[in-house]
């Protein structure tokens, strides 16, 4: 029997145990081919996981949560199968309404996500920038050398104040003039480059030179470079694509209808 164009589609959404929702999160990040810059939160235990199902039949997943110690009201990944996506929107809202999700935070090549941001949510801001890698550079500072640090340059490095004391530095005019590294808690095969330069070798190439020698580690290693940073860091951005990274991507935060 046909059915009716009016009758309404049957959505039900319920918590599941993590384990239950990684094979939709595995279609997920295959899908997105990127860095997923909140992958990890699942595997640490910060998300609620949700089932989302039409007509009893599971078509996709939802997670919702929080840095650790802080409450999981955050809607950061939804996912639904291809041939479903047309319930899209209707299984989006059901999933805000159970979950109690209070914020949506998108990164824009999640291009599904994007659109349920746009369609439910409100006061949409964006404060960092997501960069991948985009091409070759031959960057050379003369009399700057890129190495791995010892105990001893972590103990001799510059204050930090925006990024962590990294596992390798540029070393020139006796000093450390910029440290940094690479992050590989995000989806596989993906690595974070940061990288912080000492106030009195800014602005003279360091910062580019050792996020290019970071991106050659980073490939050496079978991994591949990605980037963030916040979009009133001007200075940083210039930095990254002077090294060969270029913005793929905003990340997105808007408000949920309470």
């Amino acid at each position: 029997m046909r059915r009716s164009v009016s009758e309404p589609i049957q959505i039900d959404v319920a918590p599941a145990a993590p384990e239950e929702v990684l094979t939709l999160r595995e279609l997920y990040r295959r899908e997105m081919s990127c860095q997923i810059i909140r992958d990890a939160w699942h595997g640490r235990g910060w998300t609620d996981s949700y089932l989302l199902r039409l007509r009893g039949q599971t078509v996709g997943y939802g997670l919702v949560g929080g840095v650790h110690g802080k409450p999981k009201d955050e809607l950061i990944e939804f996912y639904v199968l291809a041939a479903h996506r047309a319930a899209s929107l209707p299984l989006f809202r059901r999933l805000a309404v159970v979950s109690q999700a209070k914020t949506i935070v998108a990164q824009t090549n999640d291009t599904l996500l994007t659109l349920m941001l746009y369609d439910c949510a409100s006061k949409i801001e964006s404060d960092t920038i997501l960069f991948e890698d985009a091409f070759t550079t031959n960057l050379v500072v003369v009399g700057a050398t890129f190495r791995r640090a010892t105990d001893s340059d972590k103990r001799r490095t510059f204050p930090h104040t925006t990024e962590p004391v990294g596992d390798w530095l540029i070393e020139a005019e006796g000093e450390v003039a910029a440290t940094g590294g690479l992050m590989f808690h995000y989806n596989p095969p993906f690595g974070d480059v940061y990288m912080e330069v000492a106030e009195p070798f800014r602005r003279r190439g360091y910062g580019s030179y050792l996020v290019q020698e970071l991106r050659r580690t980073c490939r050496e290693q079978g991994k591949v470079p990605a980037a963030r940073c916040p979009v009133s860091n001007v200075a940083s951005r210039a930095t990254l694509q002077k090294a060969g990274m270029l913005p793929c991507a905003r990340v997105l935060r808007g408000a949920l209808a309470g």
